[in-house]
């Protein structure tokens, strides 16, 4: 029988509704489905237990790829997570900007016509001359944000080796240990 225990950081409550999972903390609440017909999932005593009666490689696999998916859902509920990028040019002066709720790019490559994304609500945006900073709770949405910004900037129909420009991922999904010993989280 496998069986492995997540403990619950002390300001994080958890509750289980058939195969949902529900996190909350000080920055908000995220939910993930965990279905799987071998494994179960339970809380006992502050942990969140997960067992199977199949000692198999794939159900070994899955236990240990939930116990990382609530250890990122606890970290983001108690001090949420950050992605950074940079926009490179250097053929046409490109401008960032935030308009209700979407990240716009004008004058990318020269284009009269700009460049733009929605971001969900739940994650923030914050643009400072050619760097943004994407944070939120939910550490998949983080980088998929981050992710689509770089391609939205993806140059086609041009030499790469030439026209480098874009915005880059420079920092992946990380939590800021630096902010959290000054208070700000």
């Amino acid at each position: 029988m496998l069986k492995n225990e997540i403990a619950i950081p002390k300001n994080v409550e958890v509750r289980i509704e058939n195969s949902r999972i529900y996190v909350k903390g000080g920055t908000g609440e995220v939910s993930r489905e965990f279905k799987h017909p071998n494994v179960k999932i339970r809380m006992d005593n502050g942990n969140v237990i997960l067992t199977s009666d199949l000692e198999r490689k794939k159900t070994k696999a899955i236990m240990g790829t939930w116990k990382v998916l609530l250890n990122n859902m606890f970290l983001g509920v108690e001090k949420g997570w950050k992605s950074e990028l940079k926009l490179v040019y250097s053929h046409f002066p490109v401008k960032l900007k935030l308009e209700e709720g979407k990240l716009v790019i004008e004058n990318f490559l020269g284009e009269r016509k700009p460049r733009t994304l929605s971001i969900p609500q739940d994650i923030k945006v914050d643009v400072d001359k050619n760097t943004v900073l994407v944070t939120g709770k939910d550490k998949e949405r983080v980088g998929q944000t981050a992710a689509r910004i770089e391609e939205i900037t993806k140059v086609k129909g041009y030499d790469r080796r030439v026209f480098q420009d874009g915005c880059f991922i420079t920092k992946k999904p990380y939590v800021s240990e630096e902010e959290d010993e000054r208070g700000n989280a």
